[in-house]
């Protein structure tokens, strides 16, 4: 157990302080080693808090640790002699290997290995994946360049056909068509009535061919007037 300085039995020993001006000087930073003036050396687990937080910007710190976990590294630390605590102290690689075997440590370290695991092992899939991935491209490149140009230019063809339809279908070209069958018939019962007038037709043929275009000639002619008196014309 650690007993105080400047005790009947410690006063015989130079103090930590004159130790670590020795030959073996301490790998921490002297806000870690302590000061000459201070009355006792600091302790292990504020040692291994300071140097943590001197390394480390204050964004990056972690978080302080908690009662439990600070109960743990007392835990760890109390049956070590001085001589294995000062060699904590000043053995950096000493202090490693006590790092590394703390518990936390531990856990962290496997988490690491494993996630280090499971990216290499999605980078090898990704890699012998990368085979079939080139000739999608290369299908989809050619599909791009054939196949979707041809029918692009199929569908445009059908889009000119549906406008073309469309003005076909529309009132106003409705009406003109009309206007045209009513004028192409009436061209023809003035054709017709002609033929008579020089004897090229008998009466009863004429009569019966002259109704009925001038019955074709009214009725499309009352169709178009509708028409154009419909509101949707």
């Amino acid at each position: 157990m650690f007993k105080f300085w400047g005790s009947q039995e410690q006063q015989g020993q130079p103090r930590p302080q004159e130790v670590t001006q020795g030959p073996a000087q301490s790998w921490y930073p002297p806000s870690v080693g302590g000061s000459p003036s201070s009355s006792r050396p600091a302790t292990p687990t504020s040692n291994i808090s300071s140097t943590s937080h001197s390394f480390q910007s204050p964004a990056e710190r972690p978080r302080s640790p908690s009662p439990a976990e600070a109960a743990a590294f007392i835990t760890l630390l109390k049956d070590k002699s001085v001589d294995e605590l000062r060699k904590l102290l000043s053995d950096k690689d000493a202090y490693h290997q006590f790092l590394l075997s703390l518990d936390q440590v531990k856990i962290q370290n496997n988490i690491r290995d494993e996630l280090r695991k499971e990216t290499l092992q999605l980078a090898r899939e990704n890699l012998e994946k990368e085979p079939r991935i080139m000739e999608l491209r290369n299908q989809c490149r050619i599909i791009r360049t054939t196949e979707l140009a041809a029918a692009k230019e199929k569908l445009n063809e059908l889009e000119r056909q549906k406008e073309e339809l469309l003005r076909s279908c529309s009132p106003a070209s409705l009406l003109q068509m009309l206007q045209e069958a009513m004028n192409k018939t009436e061209e023809e019962s003035e054709a017709l009535h002609r033929q008579f007038l020089d004897k090229e037709i008998d009466l009863g043929s004429f009569v019966q061919k002259y109704k009925k275009l001038r019955a074709t000639y009214h009725k499309r002619a009352l169709i178009h007037l509708a028409a154009k008196a419909s509101p949707t014309a």
